[in-house]
């Protein structure tokens, strides 16, 4: 059977296990059995992508009798698309292992057990569909499928809030992409992608539809600015939801540009490199800004996503500039680079929302402020977090690192780029990315400390407990996954080389042959790196460093006076809370880049009540832009209001006068 046809049959699963929840939904046993189902049909699709990609099987497509009429639904599975099915369906496989056991403690599973497999499969269309059509109505079904389980907790408002700015920005990014398919296909009427690729839109059309594209898969992304649903969906979504919201469903947006721009659109000029690059860079520096500032964190997690999908959008930026020069090897690498970092994010930002649910779960409290002291209660959490915030901190042997590492050596390529402005931008967005590479560890040193070290802040963390195996085993893995990635790069950097070579018409050297299973993108000569080596002289250095302690050092009890670091009171309130941890960063960006109100109330001499301080964090997106927006359509709508009690001779005045200018504008069209 072709392998397009076990993917639409993995598709047509995930559909029948959501109308297997909405039945039985209810019922004790419908949470195992619906997640159980999704995580085998996930892994199927698994072996299904790993067979295109290692197995080079050719582009496969499928015309299914639905759609529109006498044009059908048009599938094709290639190794872009199974790449991307590779991410959806690992992220699904690992997110529903986590829900058999998370998914009890649901007060109402029929909320989200029937749209979490139309969710899984909306997203699978999604990468198999390859006309317009059948793109966009996957794309909404997959959109309302997710933000029906980002409203599953109905009674709170946050939820309902979350729900509705997510519609809005998921309606707007269709609009755009429709737009977009508009302008492609023209007058011809055929919005196959295979059309498409050959319809040869004039300049003007190509450079809109382009435009629109960036905004529309930018919105599904989570690109600055269109990035505000991030932080307010994916705290508000249960844990499983919100790491495949987070670690899959932004890869979608960031398949469908690929997609899109580097496949279907294909000529462009390097000025759309420029702005995606810009793009990406300012993305992911203020992504990790706001991402430093929560309290939340899940929040925190949500705006660190932002911050990734900048990286991912510098490596794609990157190549569309190095490939309208015509330089293959370079565009290459930095395909590589964004394409690597997808898998790498999908890994690990799964793993650390699954330990936020952990964190919920077990103590009921996703504050940082509320917790601490959670490695005695949760050790195995805590580790497998650990690693999880290692990997997304970017440090060595961990997948992170790879990437990135990737990423800065195609931004060392730029030089060989003629445009003067692409000579100066790319320098000064390798500034950002290491700037931002900083800030993430700095974040994610926070993240974990203050919610794992210290003493507990509440009783809720004093009693915290670890969770259940399903969650352990699903966090595990992926940890696992992260370790493997970092430490043995060249089989990645070689299961992608196909992608590459369709997009790019290039490919990095087989890395997987190459001594001690280094890998080298670009020459020896030049740069290389050899994850394998750093993780052994880790465990190695490690090992005799402990064993030289332990034999070495004296055994006779030495006693001193504990270091109270300044706080002598046995107070978990004399501990660096994360407010106080990021302190010094946002007095440094407050007047730049955040909205930073400071309240302190403190008591005059004498008074017995005590001194408050609060801090209130808003994003500048909703300052400068979307609220000045919504009070800009909200006063038109009231103007606009009085149309509705006009006379019928004037209705029917306005509606001469709007077929008048339909007709200018089509006659000028022509």
């Amino acid at each position: 059977m072709p392998e397009v046809a076990v993917a639409l049959w993995c598709i047509a699963g995930f559909l029948g296990a959501g109308v297997v929840g909405a039945v039985l939904g209810n019922r004790p046993f419908a949470t195992p059995l619906v997640y159980g189902a999704c995580l085998a049909i996930a892994l199927l699709g698994v072996l299904v992508a790993l067979g295109v990609l290692f197995g080079g099987a050719p582009a496969t497509a499928v015309v299914l009798p639905v759609g529109l009429p006498g044009i059908g639904a048009h599938v094709r599975l290639d190794p872009l698309a199974a790449f991307f099915m590779l991410v959806v369906d690992l992220g699904a496989a690992a997110a529903s292992l986590y829900a058999i056991g998370y998914g009890r403690h649901a007060a109402e599973p029929r909320r989200v057990l029937p749209f979490y497999g139309a969710f899984l499969a909306g997203m699978n269309l999604v990468v198999l569909a390859a006309d317009a059509f059948t793109f966009l109505l996957s794309w909404e079904f997959m959109s309302l499928a997710s933000w029906a389980l980002v409203v599953s907790d109905h009674r709170s408002s946050a939820s309902l809030r979350a729900g509705y700015v997510y519609l809005l920005m998921a309606g707007f990014g269709t609009f755009c992409l429709l737009l977009a398919f508009g302008l492609l296909a023209g007058t011809s009427g055929d919005f196959t992608f295979a059309h498409l690729r050959t319809a040869g839109a004039g300049e003007t059309a190509t450079a809109l539809a382009t435009m629109l594209v960036i905004v529309g898969t930018g919105s599904k992304a989570g690109l600055m600015p269109l990035h505000v649903w991030l932080p307010l969906a994916h705290p508000a979504a249960p844990s499983h939801v919100s790491a495949l919201l987070s670690g899959v469903m932004t890869k979608v947006g960031i398949y469908a540009f690929i997609r899109l721009v580097f496949d279907v659109i294909g000529d462009f000029s390097p000025w759309v490199g420029l702005v995606v690059v810009m793009s990406g860079g300012g993305t992911a520096v203020l992504g990790v800004l706001y991402a430093v500032m929560q309290r939340d964190l899940k929040r925190l997690l949500a705006y660190s996503t932002v911050e990734n999908v900048g990286i991912v959008f510098i490596g794609l930026g990157l190549a569309l500039a190095f490939r309208a020069n015509g330089q293959g090897p370079a565009a290459a690498l930095a395909m590589t680079a964004a394409l690597f970092h997808v898998l790498n994010h999908a890994a690990f930002k799964s793993l650390l929302f699954f330990g936020a649910g952990a964190v919920v779960a077990g103590s009921g409290e996703r504050d940082m402020e509320k917790l601490g002291g959670l490695v005695h209660r949760m050790p195995q959490t805590a580790v497998v977090f650990l690693l999880g915030c290692m990997s997304i901190a970017a440090l060595p042997p961990l997948n992170g690192f790879v990437s990135e590492w990737l990423t800065f050596q195609a931004i060392l390529l730029s030089p060989q780029l003629p445009q003067w402005g692409l000579k100066f931008a790319v320098p000064a967005v390798g500034a950002l990315l290491a700037l931002a590479a900083a800030l993430a560890g700095a974040c994610f040193v926070k993240a974990f400390g203050v919610v794992f070290l210290g003493r507990p802040r509440s009783p809720a963390a004093a009693t915290a407990h670890e969770i259940d195996a399903f969650g352990l085993t699903a966090m595990l893995t992926l940890a696992w996954i992260c370790l493997a990635a970092g430490t043995l790069p060249g089989f990645v950097i070689d299961a992608l080389a196909p992608v590459t070579r369709d997009l790019t018409g290039s490919a990095l050297p087989a890395q997987a042959n190459l001594p001690w299973l280094s890998i080298v993108p670009i020459a020896e000569s030049r740069s290389s790196y050899n994850g394998l080596v750093v993780f052994f002289f880790l465990v190695a250095s490690g090992s005799f460093t402990a064993i030289a302690v332990h034999r070495v050092a004296s055994r006779r009890t030495r006693r001193a006076p504990a270091w109270d670091c300044g706080y002598p009171l046995d107070s978990p309130l004399t501990q660096y809370s994360g407010a106080s941890f990021a302190m010094p960063i946002r007095r440094v960006f407050a007047t730049v880049t955040f909205g930073v109100h400071e309240t302190v109330d403190m008591p005059r001499p004498g008074e017995m009540r005590p001194a408050r301080f609060r801090l209130r964090v808003r994003d500048p997106a909703w300052r400068f832009f979307y609220g000045p927006l919504a009070r800009g359509v909200e006063r038109a709508a009231r103007r606009l209001n009085r149309l509705q009690f006009l006379t019928i001779r004037r209705y029917l005045a306005l509606v001469f006068a709007a077929l008048v200018v339909l007709m200018l504008v089509v006659a000028a069209w022509r």
